[in-house]
C-alpha cells in the first residue's frame, strides 16, 4: 500500500438490494464492505482456491476468451516494454478451462507466469453464473464482465462508466484518484495502450520520483481500498483506479453502466478530433475555441440558445436518439471528403 493513502470511506450491512442513488450515483468512491457475500462463489473462495476453480468450472460451456500472457519477471504487471513501442505481454484467445488448466498448474510455482483474463462477458464465458451470483441494477441495464487471473498490477486508469467492482475470489487493492489528478499521474499514449484506456507510466510498486517528480502530489489524493471475498467497490466514472490482484487465484465481477442516454457517444471521440484540429491552431485561436467550448458545452445552460426560436436551435436544442445520429451523418460526410 502507499504510505500516503487514505482510506475509502466504508459502508457496512449493504446488500444488493439496498443500493439507491445515494451509492450507485456517488461522485466518491465507496467501499461495500460484505456486499455479495451471500455470492455461492465467494463461499467456494473462502474454502479454497481450487474450490473456486472448481465452482467456475461448473458453468463453462466450451468458450473462447481473451488473455494475456506474461514472463514471470513482469510480476504480473501488464505493461509497455522498455521504450513504449510494444508490450511486456501477449495476447491470446483460448478456451477458458485453458486458463483455468495453466493457472492451477502454476498455483505453487515461484514465481509464476503471468496469467490474466480481462474483462470478459459472463454471460458469454459461463453462462448461468449470473443465476447465483449477481447484483441487480434494475433500469441501469449494466454490461456484467468477469476478471479472472492470478498476481496482477493494472496501471492506473479511468473508465468512463460507473463502475460496481465485486470481489469474487482472493484479495484486491484498489487505489483511487480523483480526475484533477491526471498531470500527476504521467499518462501514457492516448492512442496505444495496453487493454483499450491510457494508463499511467507510473510504477506504484517502486515509483521514479525522479522521473515522476509531480506523483508525490497525486499520492496526497489517493484513496485505497483492501478487498476479500464479499466485498464490493463503486468507482464512480473518470475516477483514476490502480488495481493489484494479490493471490494465486483471483476472481473480480464488474458492473459497468453510464448515467446518460444510449445515443450519446464516447467524448473520447471528441477528445481525439480537438487534438486533430484544435491544438496546435495559433495560440490566439485556440483560446477563441476554448471560449466556444466553454460556453456551448461546459458551460452551456438554458440561456445559451434562449435567443433563438424554439423551433430553431437545431443543435442547440436537447439532443435526442434521432438528432444525434442526424449529426454523427453530417460528421461522417465532413470528415471523408
Amino acid at each position: 500500500m502507499l504510505p500516503a493513502a487514505k482510506r475509502i470511506r466504508e459502508l457496512t450491512g449493504l446488500r444488493p438490494r439496498d443500493l439507491g442513488p445515494e451509492v450507485l450515483a456517488s461522485t466518491e468512491p465507496l467501499l461495500l464492505r460484505g456486499l455479495v457475500a451471500d455470492w455461492p462463489i465467494v463461499a467456494a473462495a473462502r474454502k479454497s482456491q481450487d474450490a473456486a476453480d472448481a465452482y467456475l468450472r461448473r458453468f463453462y460451456r466450451d468458450a473462447t476468451v481473451g488473455a494475456m500472457l506474461g514472463a514471470p519477471e513482469i510480476e504480473g504487471r501488464y505493461f509497455y516494454n522498455d521504450d513504449l513501442s510494444g508490450f511486456n505481454f501477449y495476447p491470446v484467445r483460448v478456451r477458458l478451462d485453458t486458463v483455468l488448466d495453466e493457472l492451477e498448474k502454476h498455483r505453487a510455482t515461484e514465481p509464476p507466469p503471468s496469467i490474466y483474463v480481462g474483462s470478459t462477458t459472463i454471460d458469454a464465458a459461463l453462462p448461468g453464473f449470473r443465476t447465483e451470483n449477481d447484483v441487480d441494477l434494475g433500469e441501469r441495464n449494466p454490461l456484467a464482465s468477469i476478471w479472472i487471473g492470478n498476481r496482477t498490477r493494472i496501471a492506473a486508469h479511468y473508465d468512463l462508466p460507473d463502475n460496481l467492482a465485486c470481489v469474487a475470489a482472493g484479495h484486491r487493492r484498489f487505489t483511487l484518484f480523483p480526475p484533477n489528478q491526471l498531470e500527476n499521474l504521467y499518462i501514457g499514449p492516448l492512442d496505444f495502450t495496453p487493454a483499450g484506456q491510457a494508463i499511467s507510466l507510473v510504477d506504484f510498486a517502486k515509483p521514479d520520483y525522479a522521473r515522476f517528480p509531480r506523483f508525490a502530489q497525486a499520492l496526497e489524493h489517493a484513496q485505497v481500498a483492501e478487498m476479500e471475498p464479499g466485498d464490493a467497490l463503486f468507482i464512480p466514472s473518470m475516477w483514476w483506479h490502480h488495481v493489484e490482484a494479490l493471490d494465486r487465484f483471483n476472481v473480480l465481477v464488474n458492473y459497468w453502466w453510464r448515467q446518460s442516454p444510449d445515443y450519446m457517444d464516447t467524448p473520447t471521440n471528441a477528445l481525439m478530433h480537438a487534438l486533430m484540429t484544435v491544438r496546435d491552431l495559433p495560440p490566439e485561436q485556440r483560446k477563441a475555441w476554448q471560449e466556444l467550448f466553454r460556453h456551448y458545452v461546459f458551460e452551456a445552460d438554458a440561456d445559451t440558445a434562449a435567443h433563438i426560436p424554439e423551433a430553431a436551435r437545431r443543435i442547440l436544442a436537447p439532443l435526442d436518439d434521432a438528432a444525434t445520429r442526424g449529426i454523427r451523418t453530417q460528421l461522417l460526410k465532413r470528415m471523408n471528403r
